[in-house]
């Protein structure tokens, strides 16, 4: 595999990648983080899988990487941060399941681990929907080290971009069944227009009683104040040598408001600093100045009957 992520132009309408370019390579980062977090100090969340991905892509960056972890609050911010997002859709799926709900769908599943993480309750199923090269990868590296999932897991290889809706049907998802969905750490990679669209796919697949959990730690960015944070704090990057400008859309999009447009019942909007609160954790200084550039959201909201 590639050692160094190409990133040399801008998106469109129909670019593909694998977990080392593009936006693929954003997920392996992520997973970066969540591995560093659970070596870290009194972590929220284990991801033990994390680092066999990393390993797996042969990225010499975040192997330097997880073989120094960082120490200080800057360095540690991002998969402090990352700890609590993951935390946050954790304890989401948990609460689905203990309201009964037995069908969950993790979209740009990426290398989320949940499948095989979480205890889930007899008769559920993960339906993870991806690029297929993403799923390739993913499914490849936990087979090659014996995981075995925790749920009945359903890959859906399909295009955000595209009806995948009807490749969610047909691997066996039941739309007349509540369902509990993730949108994690996705909207800054999708236009206005499709966000909208992604959440009527949704809104149309989902029974009345689903819940949907949606959030990101970057869900609007605001790049003049990233810069300088970079500035004032160097010790801050888990991003390598990614231009996420190339990547990202500067979009007006409110997730809440389009769940809210679109039938579903929202509870109020936390960021990230509201969900370590919750968790007794203090955020350091660090933490506020990236929140307040990357204005993360982490919303829950569930389908009127």
């Amino acid at each position: 595999m590639s050692t160094t992520p190409e990133f040399g132009s801008l998106r469109t309408d129909d670019d593909q990648w694998d977990i080392v370019s593009g936006v693929g390579y954003t997920a392996l980062l992520v997973a970066g983080s969540r591995a560093l977090h659970a070596v870290g100090p009194q972590p929220l969340v284990r991801d033990d899988f994390a680092k066999l991905f990393i390993a797996a892509s042969q990225d010499r960056y975040l192997a330097d990487v997880l073989a120094k972890p960082g120490a200080t609050e800057d360095e540690t911010a991002f998969p402090r941060l990352y700890g609590v997002q993951t935390r946050f859709f954790d304890d989401f799926f948990a609460a689905a399941a203990d309201a009964g709900i037995r069908q969950a769908v993790i979209v740009a599943a990426g290398l989320d681990s949940r499948a095989y993480r979480l205890e889930w309750p007899p008769g559920a199923t993960v339906f993870e929907v991806d690029l297929p090269k993403v799923l390739e990868f993913k499914s490849r590296v936990l087979r090659e080290h014996g995981a075995e999932p925790k749920a009945r897991r359903v890959e859906v290889a399909a295009d955000l971009r595209t009806d995948w809706s009807r490749a969610l049907e047909a691997a066996g998802f039941d739309v007349e069944t509540p369902s509990a969905w993730s949108v994690e750490g996705v909207l800054p990679y999708l236009t206005d227009e499709a966000q909208n669209t992604l959440f009527t796919r949704i809104s149309g697949l989902s029974a009345p009683g689903s819940r949907i959990a949606v959030g990101a730690l970057g869900t609007r960015l605001d790049r003049e104040r990233r810069a300088a944070l970079e500035a004032d704090h160097p010790g801050v990057n888990m991003s390598g040598n990614v231009d996420f400008s190339a990547l990202t859309y500067e979009t007006k999009s409110e997730p809440a408001e389009l769940l809210a447009a679109h039938g579903w019942t929202v509870e109020p909007v936390r960021n990230t600093l509201e969900l370590q609160a919750g968790y007794g954790m203090t955020p350091p200084e660090v933490d506020v100045k990236i929140d307040n550039f990357m204005r993360s959201q982490y919303i829950t909201a569930t389908r009127a009957a």
